[in-house]
This record gives C-alpha cells, sequence and structure tokens, in this order.
C-alpha cells in the first residue's frame, strides 16, 4: 500500500525519532550538556546528526556492501573507545577541582559534541534504518524526516542535560558525567564486538 510522501515522512520521523530518545547517543549527549553550554552541544550534535543522516541516504545500501558489516561494528567500537578515553580524560583533569583552569569555551564544546555523536552514530542502528528506508520512501523524505527527528531529540538531550547539571553540586556531577560516558563508551565497545550480547539493540538488524 503506498502511504503517500506524508505517511513515510511519519513512519521515518517516529522510528527514527523514537530509537534515538533512549539510544546510547542521546545519553551521551545529554552528559555533555550537563556540563556546560547546552546550546553549543545541541548544534555539534544536531550536525553530527544531520550528516550522518547524508551520509545513509547518499550511500544507501552501497554503505554496507562498501565496508562490509564487520566494519560498521568495528566504527562503533571506534566510537566508544572515543567516549571512554574522553571520560577518562575528564576524570584525571576535574575542571571543578582547579580554580586556574579555564573554563570550556563554547568552541569546543561544539566541537566534542560533533565528533562524539558522529563516531557513536556511524553504523547505529538507526543510521542503518535510515539506510534501509530510502529504498522505500526515497532519498529526500529520508533526510529531511531523519535530520528533523534526530535534531529534535538532540534538542530534548541537550535541555534535560541542562537541567540536570544546574541542579547538581559541582563534584557529584563531574562524577555522573564520567559515569555516564563510560558506561555508554563500554555498551557500544561491546555491542560493537558482540551484537548478540544484546538482542534489543540489535532487534530488526537488517546486516
Amino acid at each position: 500500500m503506498d502511504l503517500g510522501w506524508l505517511g513515510g515522512f511519519a513512519i521515518v520521523f517516529a522510528v527514527v525519532g523514537g530509537l534515538e530518545l533512549v539510544d546510547r547517543t542521546s545519553f551521551a549527549l545529554m552528559a555533555l550538556s550537563a556540563r556546560s553550554h547546552p546550546f553549543q552541544n545541541w548544534v555539534g550534535g544536531a550536525a553530527a546528526f544531520v550528516l550522518t543522516s547524508s551520509i545513509a541516504v547518499t550511500l544507501g545500501a552501497a554503505l554496507v556492501d562498501l565496508i562490509g558489516p564487520g566494519r560498521i561494528d568495528l566504527l562503533r567500537v571506534a566510537g566508544g573507545l572515543f567516549l571512554i578515553g574522553y571520560a577518562l580524560w575528564l576524570y584525571f583533569h576535574p575542571e571543578s577541582d582547579d580554580p586556574n583552569r579555564l573554563p570550556r569555551t563554547a568552541r569546543s564544546a561544539l566541537i566534542t559534541a560533533f565528533v562524539t555523536i558522529f563516531l557513536l552514530e556511524l553504523g547505529d542502528t538507526t543510521m542503518i534504518f535510515e539506510i534501509v528506508f530510502v529504498s522505500s520512501f526515497g532519498w529526500f523524505i529520508v533526510l529531511v524526516a531523519g535530520s528533523l527527528a534526530l535534531i529534535a531529540v538532540a534538542a530534548w538531550a541537550a535541555t534535560i542535560g541542562s537541567r540536570i547539571g544546574s541542579r547538581l553540586e559541582p563534584r557529584l556531577l563531574h562524577r555522573v558525567v564520567v559515569s555516564v560516558l563510560l558506561v555508554v563508551g563500554a555498551v557500544t565497545v561491546a555491542y560493537g564486538l558482540v551484537p548478540s550480547v544484546f538482542p534489543a539493540l540489535g532487534l530488526l538488524r537488517p546486516f
């Protein structure tokens, strides 16, 4: 049955946005926004989401044929390792403990959010769904609907993160952020290495 462009838009928006809402990527963005500069984190995260959506609809299923399923898992591992490394760097460089340390700039927050979300989103479930949706709804609908859904999720994550950050004592917030990033990174690496360990994340995985 032909759902038309509006039906296709609604399906892509709901599936991509719904999956990303509870995905580890949104929790990572939430943790970053809890530290400072939620708007810049949103901009960086949203830009990364749009870029990965563009990659998905441009390459489509050819992406998987080109790099192979095994390398998609390696992309997940790379993103997870980056997040773990960033968490460890934060742990050993606590800004709140050093009064002489300059606060994180808006530019560095934007760049960190962009790199983090881009690496985590490459080969992620939502990106794979966008690749699959291209064959059903066309690249334009998938690009617009997927990007808008991910931008909205990024705004939600940045907003929640900033509210959490304003309510927690700095030292406690620092520990919470490091813990969240470590857990998200570890789960990402484990999913990349042994996806069968997480059947819920692999559900409907087409590759």
